[in-house]
């Protein structure tokens, strides 16, 4: 069945229960996070995603790139033809609704008239309500285009002369980066934290399904691939280790906003976002009530 969010929900129509002194939240979301290849999500989003599908809140997943370089024996068509069945084995261990792969090539995108249109068009034909991407500034190339080719997008999905081939949204979507530790020109700033402790194992799995990724490729770039196990088992938790980071200041900050004091100190595991500056700008009580902060 089709989920769609009734416009008017966000205001006065029909809204899940919150606890007493919180904004609520509309009952069904679409939700689509962007990232420049396809594991990109994974990392920055999967234990979120995995507590909105849980709550029956449409996902998908969308990579600009196809990722064909990103390995350090096989490239090319081969390798973006296994890259996407990573993308789909990894939707299936989620439970989101789509992981879509544009046929981009990873290494070399640019913040094109053309692949605008490409974004464009996935946010208005998922009828998005929130998009998640890249802040415009990182060590990769990809990465940084990927935030501009939202940013770029994130007023034109409601004009409807622009990529007149699929109908324009009723109103902008909310727009939100994801967390990441540069510092120039701002640094990041945690508005929602989402704790994931609960479904940690859940989001390490999804990322175990990129094996082309968290076993070959990232620990043959990063020197330390004879650190990689054998067993799967084993490398599923090297993996679940390696990818385990403490909560910063400025996010136990924010947790602590959410959730009081007690309840933050117990969490370790969070995926954290920034409300952007372009798109839908809801008061941080409503964006808060839309996310799964327990």
């Amino acid at each position: 069945m089709t989920l769609r969010l009734i416009s008017a929900a966000l205001l006065c129509g029909t809204l899940a229960t919150r606890a007493p002194g919180q904004a609520q939240a509309p009952a069904k979301l679409r939700i689509i996070a962007i990232g420049a290849h396809p594991d990109d999500c994974d990392i920055k989003f999967a234990g979120t995603a995995a507590k909105f599908a849980k709550a029956g809140h449409a996902v998908k997943f969308l990579s600009v790139t196809n990722g064909d370089a990103g390995h350090q024996a096989t490239a090319g068509a081969p390798l973006a033809k296994r890259r996407f069945l990573e993308t789909q084995e990894s939707a299936r261990r989620l439970g989101i609704m789509e992981y879509e792969v544009l046929d981009n090539h990873d290494g070399e995108l640019l913040p094109s008239l053309e692949v605008r249109r490409q974004v464009i068009r996935a946010i208005r034909k998922w009828k998005a309500d929130i998009v998640i991407a890249p802040r415009p500034n990182d060590y990769h190339p990809d990465h940084r285009y990927t935030g501009v080719l939202v940013q770029d997008a994130a007023y034109m999905v409601v004009v409807p002369n622009v990529v007149a081939d699929t109908p324009p949204l009723d109103r902008n979507p909310i727009f939100l980066y994801y967390q990441d530790g540069f510092q120039k020109p701002a640094p990041f700033r945690p508005d929602v934290v989402v704790p994931i402790d609960d479904v940690w194992d859940t989001k390490i799995n999804a990322m175990d399904a990129h094996v082309s990724q968290f076993y070959e490729w990232l620990p043959w770039v990063d020197r330390k691939l004879d650190t990689v196990p054998k067993d799967p088992k084993e490398r599923k938790a090297w993996l679940s280790s390696q990818r385990l980071q403490p909560v910063n200041d400025a996010v136990r900050k924010s947790l602590t906003e959410e959730l009081g004091e007690a309840a933050a100190a117990k969490v370790q595991r969070v995926e954290s976002f920034e409300l952007c500056e372009y798109g839908r700008r809801p008061s941080l009580d409503e964006l808060r009530a839309m996310f799964p902060l327990k």
